[in-house]
């Protein structure tokens, strides 16, 4: 055998047990992230409730966010696209192994349950637990944080504001299925909602301006702090509140209300929303 093929062989082992690594660090990602829902009886009731258009939207939409993220920070290194699909494409496949073994031995799912309702089940939890695996090399050590900061930095303003959509929509998912956003948005006063607005914009800008976005310079308090809250601050409110009234659509929550209501809630989710996307550079 010649040294060239030798060579060869190493290189494909080596990538063979980098991607296993990989996938080991996705199974993970998936069940910590997933985990708090795939035991919320709100999300299991959403399988078979939810309406199947409405999902179908949803999960298209996932797998979008799953592709640019996977171009970030994938569960391996990614050259092209080509390679981000893929990761993408294995980051759903392992949230939905995750999910379905997690369901099963809770006892959520059975095989006496209908197909539909086992499959809409699956296919809702299956959303937060790609999530995790797509971003698990973030968060299990195996990322390249100056090779992050590179794509973030080619990616340009855009980029950080795709950031800040997915880390808005991944907290919006953890906390809109439960009833207590009904109840919050019921009970609050406009004073109450008004209030909540602001905590949600002092909190994002105070999440940007410490933890710091691509870009971003660090500079004094002044003419700097502005120049912040109109780049990342404001917009990404306004990502976080369209992120939040996404999700309750794709709920269900805005159906046979008033838009009052709507905006209420919108309002409500839209704080978490915010922290998810203030702090969507740690996550993501």
């Amino acid at each position: 055998m010649t040294d060239h093929a030798v060579d060869e062989r190493s290189k494909l082992r080596d990538a063979n047990r980098d991607y296993a690594i990989g996938l080991a660090r996705a199974f993970g990602g998936a069940i910590v992230f997933a985990l708090p829902l795939l035991m919320t009886m709100e999300m299991w009731q959403l399988g078979y409730t939810m309406d199947r258009s409405r999902l179908l939207v949803f999960l298209l939409a996932n797998l979008l966010v799953l592709l640019r993220l996977a171009h970030f920070a994938g569960f391996e290194k990614t050259s092209g696209l080509r390679d981000a699909a893929m990761d993408a494409l294995a980051a759903y496949g392992v949230g939905v192994v995750a999910g379905t073994s997690l369901l099963a031995l809770f006892g959520v799912i059975a095989p006496a349950m209908s197909t539909g309702e086992v499959i809409g089940k699956i296919a809702v939890q299956a959303v937060p637990a790609s999530f995790g695996a797509v971003i698990a090399r973030k968060q299990f050590g195996g990322g390249d944080d100056a090779e992050q900061d590179e794509k973030e930095r080619r990616a340009g303003y855009a980029g950080q504001l795709f950031l800040m959509l997915a880390g808005a929509l991944f907290m919006a998912f953890n906390v809109a299925p439960t009833d207590e956003i009904v109840l919050i948005a019921l009970v609050m006063s406009p004073a109450h909602e008004l209030f909540a607005i602001g905590t949600s914009i002092l909190l994002l800008h105070a999440f940007v301006y410490s933890v710091g976005f691509s870009g971003q310079k660090k500079v004094s308090i002044g003419v700097g702090q502005n120049r912040a809250l109109l780049r990342f601050t404001l917009p990404g409110y306004a990502v976080a509140l369209a992120v939040s009234l996404f999700v309750l659509w794709v709920f269900g929550r805005t159906q046979e209300v008033s838009s009052i209501e709507v905006l209420s809630m919108v309002i409500v989710l839209g704080l978490p929303a915010a922290v998810g996307a203030a702090i969507a550079r740690l996550l993501v």
